[in-house]
C-alpha cells in the first residue's frame, strides 16, 4: 500500500496546512471559531479517510485506526497535562523583567525534559503573560517560549517529547537520550542570550516611547505561592504511567494495549479537575478553548498526514539519506510540518535500514548496539524531531496551544509566516551551525 500510494494523495495535507496559514490573515474573525477549524479539517480528511477505505478497503481502514489510536493516545496525553498543570495557580507575580524573563525560559527548559514540553508549557505560560501584562509588546517572549520549553527543552529525556517516548518504545534505553546534553545545551544556551538582548531591547524601546518608568512598573510583584500542590502528585502520575507503559510493566514488557495508558492518564486528569478548587482554574483564566484548537485541528492533520509519512517510508531510500547531517535535515524540515512524532518514527526506521536492521519490535536497540556510527545517525534523527519542531506553529502540539493560550490572555501572535519569520532568522542559523558542530 505504502509504495503504491499515488503523489496527488499528499493535496489534501497541502491544502489544510495552506488553510491553516492563509485563512488566520484573510478571514480571521471566521477562523477565531473552533467550529470553523474543525469544518475545514474536515473537509480535508474526509477525502483522505473515504479514498483509503474505497480503494484499500481493509488495509485503508487499517491504517485509518491506527491513525485514530496514535492520535487518541497524542490528544489524551495533551489533555491530560493541560488540565492538571492548569490546576496549579502560582499566586502573585513575578517582575517582568528580561533577567527574570530569561530565568523563567530557562526553568522552563529544564523542566521540558522532566515534566514533558507539554506540562512545562501549561505550567509556566502563565506566569510569564502575567509577569509581562504591563507591557505592550509581549509576544516575542512567546515566541522564545515556544522554541525553549515547548520543544528544544525536552531533548533530554523520553518523557520530554513524544519523538523521544517513541524511540524509548521500540527499544532506546531510557538514559541514552541523556547524551544529547551537548546539543540542548548548545541550542538553548544560545535562544537563552539571544532572548534575553532581545527582550532588553523590546523594554528599552518601551521606556522611550511611553511615559513613566516601566522597567520600575515591573519590578512591583507580589510575594509567590503555589496554589494547588496536589497536582504534582496527577503529574508523577503521568509520568509513571508513560514509563509504566513503556517498559511494558505489568504485562511481561510488552507494550500496553491500547486504551490502558489513555484510560489511566484520562482518570488521573478527571480527578485533578474536579479536586481542584474552582478559584485556582478562575485565576489561571482556565478554559478548555485551547485544546480544542488543538483536539479539532490534529485530527485534521493526523488523517491527512499519513499518505505522506506512508509515502515517505516506502519511498525514503530514494531520497539517498546516508550521512547524519541529511537525516538531521530531512527529518527536522518534515517535522517543521508534520508531527515530530511519526517523523521521528519514520527516519528511524530509515536509518535503522541503512544498517539492515528490520523495523520490528524493539529494533533500534540491536541498531545502538552497532556502534558509533548508528548512534550518529539516530542523534541526528532525534535532534532534528525535536529542535525543529519549533519552526512552525504545527510542528509540535504544544505550540499551537502556547500560542492559544496567549492569545486568549491577550497576547497578539504572529501570524504562520510572521512566526516563521522569527524561526527562519533564528533558529535555522542555530541549526546551521549545530549541522557543522555535532553531525558532520
Amino acid at each position: 500500500m505504502s509504495a503504491a500510494l499515488p503523489v496527488y494523495t499528499i493535496l489534501p495535507f497541502a491544502a489544510l496546512l495552506l488553510a491553516i496559514a492563509l485563512l488566520p490573515l484573510s478571514i480571521p474573525e471566521w477562523w477565531d471559531q473552533n467550529r470553523n477549524k474543525g469544518i475545514v479539517a474536515a473537509a480535508c480528511a474526509l477525502p483522505v479517510a473515504v479514498y483509503l477505505v474505497a480503494a484499500w478497503g481493509h488495509e485503508g481502514a487499517g491504517e485509518l485506526l491506527r491513525t485514530g489510536r496514535d492520535y487518541c493516545s497524542f490528544l489524551v496525553l495533551l489533555g491530560s497535562l493541560f488540565v492538571i498543570t492548569s490546576g496549579i495557580y502560582v499566586k502573585g507575580s513575578l517582575s517582568g523583567t528580561p533577567l527574570m524573563n530569561s530565568a523563567l525560559l530557562l526553568i522552563g527548559a529544564l523542566l521540558a525534559s522532566l515534566i514533558g514540553t507539554t506540562g512545562a508549557s501549561v505550567l509556566l505560560i502563565r506566569p510569564l503573560l502575567r509577569a509581562n501584562e504591563s507591557r505592550q509588546a509581549r509576544s516575542h517572549l512567546v515566541v522564545f517560549f515556544i522554541f525553549m520549553v515547548s520543544n528544544c527543552g525536552g531533548l533530554l529525556t523520553p518523557l520530554g517529547d513524544p519523538p523521544l517516548f517513541l524511540g524509548f518504545l521500540n527499544g532506546v534505553p531510557f538514559q541514552w537520550t541523556f547524551r544529547l546534553w551537548p546539543e540542548w545545551l548548545m541550542v538553548n544556551g544560545i535562544l537563552l542570550v539571544v532572548a534575553n538582548v532581545w527582550d532588553q531591547v523590546v523594554l528599552d524601546r518601551e521606556e522611550r516611547e511611553r511615559p513613566g518608568s516601566q522597567l520600575e512598573e515591573l519590578m512591583e510583584h507580589q510575594p509567590l505561592r503555589i496554589m494547588g500542590m496536589h497536582n504534582f502528585l496527577f503529574l508523577g502520575a503521568i509520568i509513571v504511567i508513560v514509563y509504566a507503559s513503556g517498559r511494558g510493566i505489568g504485562t511481561g514488557g510488552h507494550a500496553w494495549p491500547f486504551g490502558w495508558q489513555e484510560g489511566l492518564m484520562a482518570a488521573a486528569a478527571l480527578a485533578s479537575f474536579f479536586s481542584t478548587p474552582e478559584e485556582y482554574h478562575v485565576h489561571n483564566r482556565f478554559n478548555f478553548g485551547p485544546i480544542i484548537e488543538v483536539a479539532v485541528l490534529f485530527a485534521g492533520i493526523f488523517v491527512t498526514m499519513g499518505p505522506a509519512l506512508l509515502i515517505l517510508n516506502a519511498r525514503g531510500g530514494e531520497l539517498g539519506l546516508r550521512e547524519p547531517w541529511q537525516l538531521f535535515w530531512a527529518s527536522g524540515t518534515l517535522s517543521s510540518f508534520l508531527d515530530n512524532a511519526p517523523t521521528y518514527l519514520t527516519f528511524a526506521a530509515t536509518a535503522a535500514g541503512l544498517k539492515g536492521v528490520v523495523a520490528e519490535g524493539r529494533y533500534l536497540a540491536d541498531f545502538l548496539a552497532l556502534g558509533p556510527s548508528a548512534e550518529a545517525l539516530l542523534r541526528a534523527v532525534s535532534v532534528g524531531s525535536v529542535c525543529m519542531g519549533a519552526n512552525s506553529y504545527i510542528g509540535n502540539g504544544p505550540n499551537f496551544m502556547v500560542k492559544a493560550i496567549a492569545e486568549h490572555n491577550g497576547v497578539r501572535m504572529p501570524s504562520f509566516f510572521g512566526y516563521m519569520a522569527y524561526s527562519v532568522g533564528i533558529l535555522v542559523p542555530i541549526f546551521i551551525v549545530m549541522t557543522f558542530v555535532f553531525f558532520r
